[in-house]
């Protein structure tokens, strides 16, 4: 690896170039894909109602997927991210909560708090920071006040809730770096900004986007444990990798389809479903996730106590196989070197800023500009005609009904 300003220009030169795919890896994946007009499939095009956050942890997305501090590659095949669990609220915490257009005084509004920190162009190292309640998320609350206020009063806001008192909430500290440009790393850095000792569940997680519920000949990839600290997979379009995590406590793997017993009240509910990982963590139902240790969806699972200031770093790492080579031996080193590089390359960028102040707000609006690019996938043809393996859509919608405002 280069050091110097220059590190980051050369790859922007070799993707530029077609030589190196240094943007194929990115946090692609948007913060909400439940209540999207790409998800909706009723009559009246009511979007919210038809997809609302209450299913998201339960029901498989067509278009698109949905994550806290999400990467995936360029086509959204394999997507990495972030769950947590505080021991208390009644569901894992996988994806920011909002309100939908009818909730809110002032329209749909993320009622989360997390900040986009830093990124470079390819990506190659990229830092986000979110804040975990340490009491139990107050979905109801949110809901209920925002719904009550008029549009001439302000919005309510989660940090207006009081549950960030005393700094009752956990920092949680997301960070990537690519060893090359298909060698990504990632870093969660969990600190407990309490007073008391809190219980923390961490879970980095992988899935496939559900490419095969939808066609007659839908080929659907596989997750694979190996030992306990290891998964691969084999894609066509992909190749094959590795994913390693660092001394988990175990390894969890379910489904990426939807569980049609939760969400429809039809089936019998058998099967290892995507609420696999929040009904084994949160509820402890053991028969949600797969004993065979494979699956469409896989996480590691960390259960950590973290004593006032205390602070716990989880490591995962996704590359192409490497035979027996230790994936952990020069991770802080390539996070320290692409953190440089990142330094360098904003010292030369803003060469022609004095201020410091400014040069920080800068670079920050640039990171929330980075982290913004997302996957966007919408066939409206396909979405018209419905899916091969689907109910047929509601012939309302081939008369532009939920078209409107749409595109």
């Amino acid at each position: 690896m280069s050091n110097g300003g220059g590190a980051e220009n050369e790859r922007l030169t070799q993707a530029n170039a077609d030589q190196k795919a240094w943007r194929r890896w990115g946090p692609y994946v948007s913060e909400r894909q439940w209540g999207t007009v790409r998800e909706d499939y009723s009559a009246n095009g009511d979007a919210w109602d038809f997809f609302p956050h209450e299913h998201a942890r339960a029901r498989a997305y067509r278009w698109g997927e949905d994550g806290i501090g999400g990467f995936c590659d360029d086509r959204q095949l394999l997507c990495l991210g972030l769950a947590l669990w505080n021991g208390r609220d009644p569901i894992l915490k996988e994806r920011l909560f909002g309100l939908t257009n009818a909730q809110g005084n002032h329209g749909e509004d993320v009622k989360e708090v997390y900040y986009y920190l830093d990124a470079v162009p390819t990506y190659s190292y990229a830092r986000m920071l979110y804040k975990y309640p340490q009491a139990a998320f107050p979905y109801e609350l949110l809901v209920e006040e925002n719904r009550r206020r008029n549009k001439q009063q302000p919005e309510f806001e989660l940090i207006d809730t009081g549950i960030f008192a005393d700094s009752r909430y956990f920092d949680v500290d997301v960070e990537y770096a690519k060893a090359d440009f298909d060698d990504i790393l990632m870093r969660v850095t969990v600190a407990n900004r309490g007073q008391d000792r809190a219980v923390i569940h961490i879970l980095p997680q992988l899935w496939f986007r559900n490419t095969w519920s939808w066609l007659q000949d839908g080929r659907k990839p596989s997750l694979q444990a190996v030992g306990n600290d290891c998964i691969e997979f084999k894609h066509d379009t992909l190749g094959d990798f590795t994913i390693s995590l660092d001394a988990p406590d175990e390894l969890l793997f379910c489904e990426n389809e939807t569980n049609a017993a939760r969400v429809f009240g039809t089936g019998d509910g058998k099967g290892y479903f995507k609420d696999g990982f929040d009904a084994r963590v949160v509820h402890d139902d053991e028969s949600a996730v797969n004993p065979a240790r494979c699956g469409t969806k896989a996480a590691g699972h960390y259960r950590r106590e973290l004593p006032a200031g205390g602070s716990v770093a989880v490591r995962l790492r996704l590359r192409p196989p490497r035979g027996k080579t230790d994936p952990f031996a020069d991770f802080d080193a390539v996070f320290r070197q692409r953190q440089g590089e990142a330094d360098a390359y904003y010292a030369d960028l803003q060469r022609d800023i004095p201020d410091e102040d400014l040069r920080r707000i800068q670079r920050q609006a640039f990171a929330g500009m980075l982290w913004s690019k997302q996957y966007y996938h919408y066939d409206v043809q396909q979405w018209l005609k419905g899916d091969a393996t689907q109910p047929e859509p509601p012939a309302a919608r081939k008369a532009g009904a939920t078209m409107t405002g749409c595109i």
